[in-house]
């Protein structure tokens, strides 16, 4: 228990914030552990086919901060008590399938996939940006640094997808 007076973080003390609005920071929670729990799926069905390319540890070093982002998800549903989408037995099969999908069309199939999902993630979490910091960025401090962080990750994933040839 944290000494009397002192804020609760929510890494440490694995609760969320006093005072947020749990309606948005639930939908936002909802939405991005959907995503990324999405992107694993897309990364996993891509490497179960382009595993042993020369692509394949390109996907897995992305499929990797991936995995990262969806553990801080999973942490973060806990720690605000948020329920995940009951949509996730689809997305495990439709992510799947995508990125299988994708790669069976090729290095430039799978790379172009990247992209597209890598684009629409971000550009999610640019709006959930704007929509904390007109909340309270200083009560959702700790939130806006993960979303900023992993939104950067994904702007990598975008570029590296251009870099192996998704436009080509």
């Amino acid at each position: 228990s944290p000494a009397a007076g002192a804020p609760l973080r929510l890494c440490s003390a694995g609760l969320a914030p006093r005072g947020v609005n749990k309606a948005v920071v639930g939908r936002i929670l909802r939405v991005d552990h959907a995503g990324e729990f999405g992107a694993n799926r897309i990364y996993a069905g891509q490497m179960a086919v382009l595993g042993r390319s020369s692509v394949g540890p390109v996907i897995q070093q992305m499929w990797n901060q991936e995995k990262d982002h969806l553990k801080k998800f999973n942490e973060l549903m806990v720690a605000y008590r948020v329920r995940p989408t009951i949509l996730l037995p689809f997305w495990n099969v439709a992510g799947f399938v995508l990125g299988a999908g994708s790669a069976l069309l090729g290095k430039k199939g799978a790379m172009a996939c990247t992209v597209a999902v890598e684009e629409s993630i971000s550009d999610h979490y640019n709006s959930q940006i704007r929509t904390l910091v007109e909340e309270d960025p200083e009560k959702y401090k700790e939130l806006l640094q993960i979303i900023k962080q992993f939104r950067d990750d994904e702007r990598e994933h975008h570029d590296t997808g251009i870099e192996h040839d998704a436009e080509a």
